[in-house]
C-alpha cells in the first residue's frame, strides 16, 4: 500500500490509488436509486460478506475477533449493505455525487472516531474491513487522511459549484426547488444507508427549510448584482426581496 504523500488528484479514478480493491467498473445510472431496501443488493458476493475477506479473497482477515477493539465491534452504520461489492457501492456514487465509496466510507468513520484528541487513524485503517462491508483491506493511517482530505476537498468545490450556479441567475427559483429535491433524495438514502432513521415529518421540514433558504439565496443574490429577476416564460420582473411565488 503506498503512503501519499501529498494531496489526492483531482480525478476520482485517482483516488483509489491507496485502495487495491478499488477497480471501479463504469456503468449507466442506477433505476434502483428510489428503492429504500437499496440499490446495491444485487452483486451479493457469493453468500460471504465482503468484510469476511481480504484483498486476495481469503476468509480469514477477521477471524481473530480478539484483536478486534469493542468499539469497532458494535459498529453498525453500514449494515444496510452488508453483501455489497465495492464496485456496486462505488458505481451508486459515481452517478449521483463526487466522492468515492472509500471517501464517503471514511469521511464517515472519521467522524464517528473522532476523541477530544483527534481521529482514530490508526483504529479506522487497521480495522476497515470490520467496519464497513464493502471494504475489503486494511488502510495505512496516511491513506485514512488522505481519503478523508479528498471527501472535504470534494464537498468544497462541489459547495462552491452549486452556489455559484444558485447566485449566477441560471435559474429560476422553481428550477433551484427541483434541484434541491433531487440531491436532497440523494442525501437521504446515504443517510438511510449509514442507518439513520429519519422521520417523514422530520424529512418535510427539513426539505421546506432548504427550499427557503435557497429562495433567499437567489433574492439575495439577485440584489447584490443589481439586477431585476426577470421570469424567462412570461417576461414579468419581480422584486428580488420579493420571495413570494405567485
Amino acid at each position: 500500500m503506498s503512503d501519499p504523500s501529498g494531496p489526492p488528484s483531482d480525478d476520482p479514478d485517482d483516488q483509489g490509488n491507496a485502495d487495491p480493491g478499488d477497480n471501479r467498473a463504469d456503468g449507466g445510472p442506477d433505476s434502483g436509486a428510489r428503492d429504500r431496501n437499496g440499490p446495491f443488493d444485487d452483486d451479493a458476493v457469493d453468500g460471504v460478506g465482503s468484510a469476511d475477506r481480504d484483498a486476495d479473497g481469503n476468509e480469514d482477515a477477521v477471524d481473530d475477533a480478539g484483536d478486534v477493539p469493542p468499539d469497532v465491534r458494535k459498529y453498525e452504520r453500514f449494515t444496510k449493505v452488508d453483501g455489497a461489492r465495492y464496485e456496486r457501492v462505488n458505481e451508486f456514487l459515481r452517478d449521483r455525487t463526487y466522492i468515492t465509496a472509500r471517501e464517503w466510507a471514511i469521511a464517515r468513520l472519521c467522524a464517528d472516531f473522532r476523541t477530544e484528541t483527534g481521529v482514530e487513524m490508526t483504529k479506522i485503517g487497521e480495522n476497515l474491513p470490520q467496519l464497513v462491508p464493502f471494504m475489503t483491506d486494511t488502510y495505512t493511517p496516511q491513506a485514512v487522511n488522505q481519503a478523508r482530505y479528498a471527501f472535504e476537498e470534494k464537498v468544497t468545490k462541489s459547495g462552491a459549484t452549486f452556489l455559484y450556479g444558485a447566485m449566477s441567475g441560471f435559474f429560476t427559483a422553481e428550477d433551484l426547488d427541483e434541484m434541491m429535491y433531487e440531491v436532497t433524495e440523494v442525501a437521504k438514502f446515504l443517510l438511510e444507508v449509514e442507518g439513520v432513521d429519519l422521520a417523514v415529518a422530520d424529512e418535510l421540514d427539513a426539505e421546506d427549510r432548504i427550499s427557503e433558504v435557497m429562495r433567499e439565496v437567489r433574492a439575495s443574490s439577485a440584489d447584490l448584482r443589481g439586477e431585476e429577476v426577470r421570469c424567462p416564460e412570461c417576461g414579468h420582473v419581480h422584486d428580488p426581496t420579493d420571495t413570494t411565488e405567485d
